[in-house]
């Protein structure tokens, strides 16, 4: 078997271990019966992680197809990492700052699988792995542009039901508009930056789309 057809294998597992992870998890949400389980699909790292789901099947399948990646897929690829990776940051941001808070904050195996493991081995298939293009610069502006349309409607959405999903998008327990505005900007601050550092990444190990081969016909002089 080739290093592609277990890539592709690899792919498949990680979709697996993923869909796991997300009914776990919100299994265990809706036990706790809270609000905060009742809205289990409003988190952008569970909304992000389904986007991841859904790739890595579609990337699974072409691995075990094709020898290389088409190029769309390499671009959807830097915008769902991205968003993926960075969850993960804010999601161990979060359990440290409710440490800070003295607030009790349970991590299950699921969110351990969905933020920590799954990222880790992403970046790894993302820099080892065979079959993919140069990750182009444009992708970022679409990087950026999801976490702004979910904010700006998980912002309305909150106002009126009384509940946000990250504790710094609550104007009930931030200082006011300006640490909410540097928290935000911190947050995509590091949406670009992974997304930058992946697409730099994809620089150093590549491939290029294959340029067709002309057999000119030779000439017998008799």
């Amino acid at each position: 078997m080739t290093a592609r057809a277990w890539f592709g294998i690899t792919r498949l597992a990680m979709a697996a271990a993923c869909a796991v992870s997300l009914v776990h998890r919100q299994l265990w949400g809706l036990n706790s019966q809270t609000i905060a389980g009742q809205n289990f699909f409003s988190y952008l790292t569970i909304q992000s992680n389904i986007a991841f789901l859904a790739l890595a099947v579609v990337g699974g399948i072409i691995a075990l197809r094709r020898e290389e990646d088409p190029g769309w897929l390499t671009d959807i690829r830097t915008a769902v990492l991205s968003w993926t990776i960075t969850a993960g940051l804010v999601f161990a941001l979060l359990v440290w700052q409710a440490g800070l808070r003295g607030v009790p904050m349970t991590v299950p195996w699921s969110d351990v699988v969905l933020h920590f493991v799954l990222p880790v081995f992403s970046i790894a298939g993302w820099i080892i792995g065979p079959g993919r293009r140069r990750a182009r610069w444009r992708v970022v502006a679409l990087v950026v542009a999801y976490p702004i349309a979910w904010g700006l409607v998980t912002l309305w959405r909150g106002q009126r039901i009384g509940w946000y999903p990250y504790y710094f998008l609550d104007p009930r327990q931030v200082s006011g508009f300006a640490e909410f505005s540097l928290t935000c900007a911190f947050a995509l601050g590091v949406f670009v930056g992974v997304a930058c550092g992946l697409i730099a990444l994809s620089r150093f190990h590549t491939v290029r789309p294959r340029e067709p081969i002309h057999h000119n016909a030779r000439r017998l002089d008799m």
